[in-house]
């Protein structure tokens, strides 16, 4: 357990031990069965560290230091380790979106080939969003099988909000539906399309994989796209697809259940038709005895519904799907 604060099994063993009382090496190396040499080896590591100190007699005993004092420092010293880690990333990223603007087509194009480097790109894309990941998910599975994505878990568990359109098909691929309904669970959004284009991830706008080769056999090979005019191509198709796409969500059972139409109250159909007609938000809340707060927040819902990031996009969803 504080093997990340940089200390050995050994060490932690042994310091462990020493919590409950001063000890002598050989009472330690009998009670912890190892060698006289290597419990004194990690008792100078230790006293390196100011985790254990020696006391005076015969023989040489040995006691810890209250782990507060001793392991709260080894805590902060980390910590602040991490922290200098955290603002060096901040600035070689800033370093390298500076490099960008002189960079040449070539630079913003990478090609990867092989079955392990497409699967090491498919899951740092992952690992280098910040905010969101975006995904087109089609039958066959090449380089990545179902399952194999462990990124994903990852990724949400930090925040990181994910939205992926499966192709129809993929559902009926075994082990497909059940992963699916275990991600709805954990909050991945997901929308299914009778077909998809192409193959896709994206993370935060900034980074694509596009397959060059989407049919088992052969040596798989993809597209790395940074930050240019086609990575917003690859955007706005994705968010096209996702606009149209049907909603996949639990129903009262617990299963998956595709919704041709997020459903919206009679409320939600005030409201919009009166922001449509030009009204301000506060108008829109006295004609309706509702708090700005609560308008905004519903307009967020729906924002969410519709899977747009612009009250513009939800006007022009709601006048498409009959919303108002």
């Amino acid at each position: 357990m504080l093997e990340a604060l940089g200390l050995t099994a050994g060490e932690e063993a042994v310091y462990r031990f020493l919590i409950d009382g001063p000890r002598a090496a050989t009472e330690l190396a009998e009670s912890l069965d190892r060698s006289r040499s290597s419990i004194e080896e990690d008792l100078v590591a230790l006293i390196g560290r100011g985790l254990v100190s020696r006391l005076a007699g015969t023989p040489v005993r040995h006691v810890a230091a209250p782990p507060s004092v001793a392991l709260g420092g080894l805590l902060t010293a980390r910590r602040e380790e991490l922290r200098t880690a955290e603002l060096a990333l901040v600035a070689l990223a800033e370093q390298h979106r500076m490099a960008a603007t002189d960079r040449a087509a070539g630079d913003l194009i990478e090609v990867v080939t092989g079955m392990e480097p497409v699967r090491q790109r498919f899951l740092q894309i992952q690992w280098a969003a910040g905010r969101q990941v975006r995904s087109f998910s089609t039958a066959p599975f090449v380089a990545v099988p179902p399952g194999d994505n462990t990124a994903e878990d990852q990724a949400v568990d930090r925040g990181v909000e994910y939205r992926v359109v499966l192709e129809r098909e993929v559902l009926a691929t075994p082990g497909v539906a059940a992963m699916t309904l275990d991600s709805v669970r954990r909050g991945v959004q997901v929308r299914v399309v009778d077909k998809l284009p192409i193959k896709l991830i994206m993370a935060d706008g900034e980074l694509a994989l596009v397959p060059l080769t989407t049919e088992p056999g052969g040596e798989p090979a993809a597209v790395l796209l940074h930050r240019s005019g086609l990575l917003s191509a690859v955007e706005a198709l994705f968010d096209a697809v996702w606009q149209r796409a049907y909603p996949l969500r639990l129903d009262a059972s617990g299963a998956l259940d595709e919704q041709p139409e997020p459903a919206i109250t009679e409320l939600d159909r005030k409201i919009l038709g009166l922001l449509l007609s030009g009204l301000t938000d506060e108008s829109v809340a006295g004609q309706l005895d509702l708090s700005l707060r609560t308008l905004q927040r519903r307009l967020r819902a729906l924002m969410d519904l519709a899977g747009v990031r612009t009250r513009v996009q939800l006007g022009w969803h709601a006048a498409r799907h009959g919303w108002a």
